[in-house]
């Protein structure tokens, strides 16, 4: 999808040769997809992203904006394009009584947790293990659906390709990695190259491809129809410990314990940009929504920001007194949070490098940090046996989620930002409902 505010629409003279269909809502970030019909009736879709979109907006100033810029849309579909914009404008809402309850204890595994993780809507999660399974459950019913074995060794990282959530993705200590049926259980392929354990994993946006990283200090892409190797990217002198494609997924970024992360080009498996700066390994890294900018987490106690077309490090944010464990943007690239090992996390201003909130409360390192949804929210996952829930402006501590009784290794909301799931060294996951919790349809349209 496009990056700016509003994108602009297709040449004017061209517009006659193509039909709008029908609008679908995007809430997170917020945004509006066009799907129209060519003069040859193959079906595509655009997207005009409101990144900037806030309830102080003025929302006729900007259906009139996008009508005039989106040839696709005729002067008859402003009032539709009005309800929509209202509709995105009502997510923003923050609900200052949410509060969020233990709906479910899961003991998921004999054998320590690694991961875990939901698909889109959060109907489903997934869990791996020291067992080397990675078994699938219903978010509801706490029942477990399917367990994925034939890893001979620990499954440590794993992945749904949402937003589709049809299949998953294990990487395991066995150097391999494994593509399955999310609904069948079945597998599908069986990825083998990496010389040693692989330790990260994901999908690209349209599911279309794999990435894994391995400590062989290689990250390796792959065709999920085939189950095919595309490229090594080779260059890193350490074992690769992060791994993110850009929303567009035309890139990877990959972190290093080289002190490096390197930007790749997924059309030739050509590494674009080294990014040195660091003086400790990195532990974390991400793209921002636009894919224009991107971050890196180091234990030298820093962040820094960098221009992704450029290679250039555009600020580097310092404040944390350990290691910086994890970061993460919000969903519309204006918030960055670090986790530290300091028990801190900060949110930093993306375009003035400010930091605006310092989180203080916790008792041990902090290793998972997330922004809710609607980025009005941050929840941190600690040593300390908690999980918080923080306000992003104020840094207030909304809420102790309590209960778990080793350290909590990953927290995560669902799309809908109205279920969070713990994951600890207790070997239980804990699955956390909100007050207002309404199961919901994955995909929102309108006419």
């Amino acid at each position: 999808f496009g990056s700016s505010a509003v994108v602009v629409g297709l040449v004017q003279r061209r517009s006659f040769a193509m039909k709008l269909k029908r609008f679908l809502l995007r809430y997170y970030p917020p945004g509006i997809i066009l799907e129209y019909a060519r003069k040859s009736g193959e079906v595509e879709t655009k997207a005009i992203d409101l990144l900037n979109l806030t309830n102080d907006t003025d929302v006729e100033v900007l259906v009139n904006q996008i009508v005039f810029e989106e040839p696709l849309i005729s002067e008859s579909k402003k009032p539709v394009l009005r309800k929509l914009i209202y509709r995105l404008m009502d997510k923003l809402e923050t609900k200052s009584t949410q509060r969020f309850y233990l709906f479910k204890i899961l003991r998921a595994h004999i054998l320590p947790l690694t991961n875990c993780g939901f698909n889109k809507s959060g109907s489903k999660f997934i869990t791996g293990s020291y067992d080397r399974t990675c078994r699938v459950w219903d978010t509801l019913s706490g029942e477990e659906l399917l367990t994925l074995e034939g890893h001979r060794n620990v499954v440590y990282a794993i992945a749904f390709n949402n937003p589709f959530g049809d299949k998953i993705v294990t990487g395991s200590f066995d150097k391999t990695a494994k593509i399955w049926d999310a609904v069948s259980g079945g597998l599908i392929h069986t990825l083998r190259g990496h010389q040693t354990e692989i330790v990260v994993v994901a999908f690209n946006p349209l599911g279309t491809q794999v990435a894994t990283g391995s400590m062989d200090n290689s990250a390796k892409l792959w065709d999920v129809e085939f189950g095919q190797l595309m490229w090594t990217l080779e260059g890193h002198t350490a074992e690769i410990v992060s791994l993110n494609f850009s929303t567009d997924g035309d890139k990877v970024l990959t972190g290093s314990f080289d002190y490096t992360a390197k930007l790749w080009d997924v059309g030739s498996g050509k590494c674009i940009h080294t990014l040195s700066g660091h003086r400790g390994e990195i532990s974390s890294t991400q793209f921002d929504y636009t894919g224009d900018y991107c971050v890196t987490g180091s234990i030298d106690r820093t962040c820094k920001l960098w221009d992704v077309n450029s290679g250039q490090c555009m600020e580097t944010l310092r404040g944390h007194s350990d290691e910086v464990l994890d970061v993460t943007f919000n969903t519309t690239g204006n918030r960055l949070a670090t986790a530290s090992a300091d028990s801190t996390v900060r949110i930093y201003n993306v375009m003035t490098g400010s930091c605006v909130a310092i989180l203080t409360g916790h008792e041990g390192e902090i290793s998972k940090t997330q922004f809710s949804p609607n980025g009005a929210k941050i929840i941190t996952a600690s040593s300390d046996r908690t999980c918080r829930l923080w306000d992003v402006e104020t840094g207030e501590c909304l809420q102790i989620l309590e209960g778990h009784t080793d350290e909590i290794f990953s927290c995560a909301f669902n799309y809908e930002g109205d279920t969070v799931i713990t994951g600890s060294k207790d070997n239980t996951c804990r699955i956390w409902k909100d007050n207002f919790f309404m199961p919901i349809d994955d995909q929102d349209e309108d006419d």
